[in-house]
């Protein structure tokens, strides 16, 4: 399909990003297979992806890229031992890691009158800001999804990662500054012209930033362990209620200012209120645990827990937020030693 180069051109033809909450034609995964990301846990990794597949499966068809046929025969023997059956589809797309969040294409769509109503957004992708080498593959993930497809391409014109994003499908846009800002993405671009950027590919009319993010984020600060869209007028944001722990100040800065944000039609955000769960160390190193980094899928939302007394809290709030889904808890607490989770590792298709 078509490569486009013009970073204003989605937005002009009438796409938009959609919420998550919004029904998926399916969600894509990059199965894990780098054991440097996960020291000492590799073995425990997998079967939480099984556990992932499982419960997307049951209601969406699920993508898997692959290294080549040999991995993809070694990944269909873990999820049939883990009784996973359902629609998936296995590419042998090879991935230097398995965030695919990150690394994958983001989806906008427009209505079907106008020809062509899904389309891929390929943003440059640094391995946020090449803290991880090499990512020539996962560079390539978006190409080959559209390819895959057969969808247009977008290229974003900037280093974005879809984790450093999150919208509510009706023009308003959340992200940071500690990422988006950050001189290891874009420096060469302003604060504005970053803006602009967002304006042009997704159509948002407003965006909304925050400051800093979690604790142990090697992203530089995602907002999709912060502060994430529930409804059109509606966030969940963690908080922290330790004053000695390190997210304490930073998460109640942020509380501050989404009690001023309002939506691009201008309705209050409403803003409900996630716990945290108890700090996790790995060799010293603080685990960005976060009940934040949830994914919505059609009819569920898969919840990171992590063996906390916070988990039952975490899935009560989310159970008020999405009455018509099931929360399907997944033990993360292995996962996160990688430095991500839920979220981070899927991305969604859009229904169109």
């Amino acid at each position: 399909m078509n490569e486009h180069s013009d970073w204003t051109a989605p937005a002009r033809a009438g796409y938009r990003m959609p919420a998550e909450w919004e029904p998926h034609a399916g969600t894509w995964l990059s199965w894990p297979h780098n054991r440097d990301t996960w020291p000492g846990r590799f073995d425990a990794v997998e079967p939480a992806y099984a556990e992932m597949v499982r419960i997307l499966a049951a209601c969406e068809t699920v993508h898997v890229n692959v290294l080549d046929a040999g991995h993809e025969r070694h990944v269909g023997a873990v999820l049939e031992a883990h009784g996973v059956s359902g629609r998936i589809i296995f590419h042998r797309f090879a991935t230097n890691d398995a965030w695919c969040r990150d690394h994958g294409a983001i989806f906008v769509t427009r209505a079907p009158e106008l020809g062509d109503p899904l389309a891929a957004i390929d943003c440059d992708y640094n391995a946020w800001g090449g803290k991880y080498p090499p990512f020539d593959l996962d560079a390539g993930i978006p190409r080959r999804m559209a390819e895959f497809l057969g969808i247009p391409r977008y290229r974003g014109g900037m280093v974005l990662e879809g984790g450093s994003i999150d919208v509510n499908g009706a023009g308003t846009l959340l992200t940071t500054e500690q990422c988006l800002l950050h001189p290891n993405r874009n420096p060469e671009l302003s604060r504005a012209q970053i803006e602009a950027r967002l304006r042009g590919l997704f159509c948002a009319a407003k965006i909304l930033w925050l400051g800093e993010g979690i604790a142990g984020d090697d992203t530089d600060g995602h907002v999709d362990d912060l502060t994430r869209f529930v409804a059109h007028d509606t966030v969940v944001t963690v908080v922290e209620t330790d004053p000695d722990d390190a997210n304490y100040a930073p998460l109640r800065a942020n509380r501050e200012r989404l009690a001023g944000m309002s939506t691009a039609d201008g309705a209050a955000l409403e803003v409900i209120e996630l716990p945290m769960p108890a700090p996790r160390y790995h060799d010293g190193q603080r685990l960005p645990a976060s009940y934040a980094n949830f994914l919505i899928a059609n009819g569920a939302v898969l919840l990171p827990v992590f063996g906390d007394p916070m988990d039952r809290e975490a899935e009560r709030v989310l159970a008020r937020c999405f009455p018509d889904r099931r929360i399907e808890p997944v033990f993360c607490l292995d996962l996160v030693w990688g430095l991500g989770a839920v979220h981070c590792l899927t991305q969604q298709i859009p229904q169109t």
